[in-house]
């Protein structure tokens, strides 16, 4: 019961918080916040809001197979997105853009255009599903199963608070919540960070010690080309990513474009693209504190080495709580925001039906509610590995449409780019199939390279004119 009046009491606040900032709310504000949102806001709020649920709960338990690896893509991150502070984002601020897939339709033609703003739909639903709807089944076992409540009541309304707050200042209030979201969730990791250290009987040097000389500490791997884990595959990788997942995605970057200026903007990608890599410092260093805790950790999944932690007592399972509804909720209540947007400007070309984008808001929620309990019926975790993979696939056309856009002049056939985008994942899908069987090799990350390229290649060779 603690922990179920601990949620409430957070979504009193973010209720306050919304009736706050949707005062004389309109479109402009649903949309781009009326290019007002302070950067250094937007920067900080943008942290959490990489950060999901699942982040909150796998991060620490990666150290278990990959050591702090993942680290080597954080750095990629930082490459990504200094191409996205300042080769993406003077384009989409030269242009004024709402929604950035507007950038194709004045590029490429009216098809690319609605097939990058449809392969955005389908991978934002699916992915933003998906990870609401693990974050739930972690609610479901922590909160409301002691409580008796059902898990549909438990989807239901925590999609129904997401609207309630979400639903007339859209971004403009998001700006806010995701800074306070933000605040709470990294307050949650620093004290069951310390409830670690204090179970472990150390200082907080001690703890820095013990961490660093754990084998689990490992963070570079130049010596084994053949590992996933090697650096330049994880580096490279991570800059691609940083780029297709928040420069070429409208949820991330329709939060940059709330900010007054280009430098404004700039300067929030740059403080957040180097506030990625001590925030997950922070996750993996849990981790290893809490593998050296767990002591016998064969057999144990990487996902439960937080769940079992905070089992032992009710404060953690608070903290817990609060982590990963504001890690989860800042990342889902943008996703709905930016689908909505997409399917207003993009699809229905009506940017300024205020009565479109608030039913479409809704039937938003609708869809992000049955697919969640699409999975939660199927209830197969292969499926929903699946699915991810799925949704990493559909990233690769974006980037092959962007980056032909960006580096050519030349003008595709737009009635063949549908075909092309939809062909390239098949064929992606199909190098991978066979790479195993030929060479035992499986692609990683870089699929999503291999992708983009193949979109390039089919966009370069239907080519019908020059532009000059």
């Amino acid at each position: 019961m603690t922990i179920l009046l601990t949620i409430l009491a957070y979504f009193v606040v973010l209720l306050g918080i919304s009736r706050l900032t949707s005062r004389k709310a309109n479109n402009d504000t649903f949309y781009r916040a009326r290019k007002r949102a302070p950067w250094y806001m937007v920067a900080f709020g943008m942290v959490g809001a990489s950060i999901s649920g699942v982040t909150f709960i796998s991060v620490p338990g990666m150290v278990l197979t990959s050591q702090m690896t993942y680290l080597q893509m954080c750095l990629g991150f930082i490459a990504g997105y200094a191409v996205i502070a300042f080769v993406l984002l003077p384009l989409y601020y030269h242009l004024q853009l709402t929604s950035i897939y507007t950038y194709l339709g004045q590029r490429l033609g009216n098809r690319s255009y609605q097939t990058g703003a449809w392969f955005f739909l389908l991978s934002k639903m699916v992915g933003a599903s998906v990870r609401f709807y693990v974050v739930c089944i972690i609610l479901q076992q922590f909160v409301f199963d002691p409580s008796g409540i059902p898990f549909t009541v438990n989807v239901m309304g925590m999609v129904l608070l997401i609207w309630l707050y979400t639903r007339r200042g859209g971004i403009g209030t998001l700006v806010f919540t995701d800074t306070f979201q933000t605040l709470c969730l990294f307050t949650a990791l620093v004290l069951i960070l310390l409830e670690a250290i204090n179970q472990m009987h150390l200082s907080v040097g001690e703890a820095v010690k013990v961490i660093t000389d754990s084998p689990m500490s490992r963070i570079f791997v130049f010596d084994d080309w053949v590992s996933p884990h090697n650096f330049w595959k994880q580096f490279l990788s991570g800059a691609f990513i940083a780029i297709v997942m928040t420069g070429l995605d409208q949820d991330m970057m329709q939060k940059n474009l709330t900010c007054k200026t280009l430098k404004d903007a700039q300067k929030d990608m740059c403080t957040y693209s180097f506030a990625f890599v001590p925030a997950n410092l922070l996750f993996l260093s849990l981790g290893i504190l809490l593998a050296l805790l767990a002591g016998d950790t064969s057999g144990l999944k990487g996902d439960l080495l937080l769940p079992n932690f905070v089992q032992a007592s009710v404060l953690p399972q608070i903290l817990l709580t609060i982590g990963i509804v504001a890690a989860s909720f800042s990342s889902a209540d943008s996703a709905l925001t930016s689908l909505t947007t997409c399917f207003c400007i993009d699809i229905r070309r009506q940017p300024d039906n205020e009565q479109l984008r608030k039913r479409m808001h809704l039937v938003m929620c609708f869809i992000f509610i049955l697919f969640i309990l699409l999975f939660r019926a199927i209830n197969s975790t292969s499926l929903i590995d699946a699915v991810y993979i799925l949704a990493s696939y559909t990233y690769g056309p974006l980037l092959g449409l962007f980056t032909f856009g960006l580096l050519t002049h030349r003008q595709p056939n737009d009635r063949l780019v549908p075909y092309i985008c939809i062909a390239s994942p098949i064929l992606c899908y199909a190098f991978d199939v066979l790479t195993q069987q030929l060479w035992n090799y499986h692609f990683g990350y870089e699929l999503l390279m291999l992708n983009g390229m193949l979109t390039f290649v089919g966009l370069w060779m239907t080519k019908v004119k020059s532009e000059k």
